[in-house]
């Protein structure tokens, strides 16, 4: 087997760790979710588009939209939840892009739907807006080639991978994962960079993620 290519730079593996804080604001009517929606910090917009994946990281592969969930439970209206629930999270890059298509996405429901602005929560069931703060936190690993890349991909905590796959592109605003990220650049492998990028980590558990970049990254390896 031909030596593998050593990276300019190594790849250093970071960790988080998660805290979700009451920001104090409710909305107790579409209305009121709209007008907050405007003004929030980008952590509140994360947290309520993200929070499945961060607390039941191994029970589902499709994390539901808090603001899709309280619009159809809530106040009964199905079909703007529906319409919050297709929002593709994966072709937004920023939590500012994904802000703007869900509030465009609310204001034109209540356009063609005007009397869903007359709906209450009852008491009890307002809508709480939380905020997701990280702590990132260096690991012992750092890498140089992709057999050190596979060999630590296989041990390291799903924390580590879910902050290197979602939380680094979308709240930090790259345009690629941060694994696909330096291998195009460090590693000058531009193929497998694109095939690191190109499926949807969304519809995958954690682990089942760790699994399939390992797969893609071993077969590169074979070849």
């Amino acid at each position: 087997m031909a030596a593998l290519t050593r990276a300019q730079e190594p790849f250093r593996f970071y960790t988080r760790l998660h805290i979700s804080e009451l920001t104090g604001l409710r909305a107790t009517t579409i209305p009121q979710l709209l007008e907050t929606l405007r003004d929030i910090p980008g952590a509140c917009i994360y947290h309520h588009t993200h929070r499945f994946l961060q607390q039941h990281q191994y029970l589902s592969p499709e994390p539901p939209n808090d603001f899709a969930y309280w619009v159809s439970e809530v106040l009964g209206e199905d079909m703007l939840g529906e319409m919050l629930a297709s929002v593709d999270t994966i072709q937004y890059a920023t939590i500012r892009d994904l802000r703007e298509k869900i509030i465009s996405t609310i204001e034109a429901y209540l356009d063609s739907n005007p009397t869903a602005k007359l709906k209450f929560a009852r008491q009890g069931e307002e809508f709480h807006f939380v905020k997701s703060i990280s702590f990132v936190l260096p690991t012992e690993y750092a890498v140089y080639d992709l057999r050190e890349f596979a060999d630590i991909l296989k041990k390291i905590t799903v924390d580590s991978i879910y902050f290197h796959v979602f939380e680094s592109r979308l709240r930090l605003e790259r345009s690629a994962n941060d694994f696909a990220f330096w291998i195009e650049t460090s590693l000058g492998d531009k193929s497998l960079a694109k095939q690191l990028s190109r499926f949807d980590p969304y519809t995958l558990t954690l682990e089942n993620l760790r699994n399939t970049i390992v797969a893609i990254v071993e077969r590169r390896i074979g070849s």
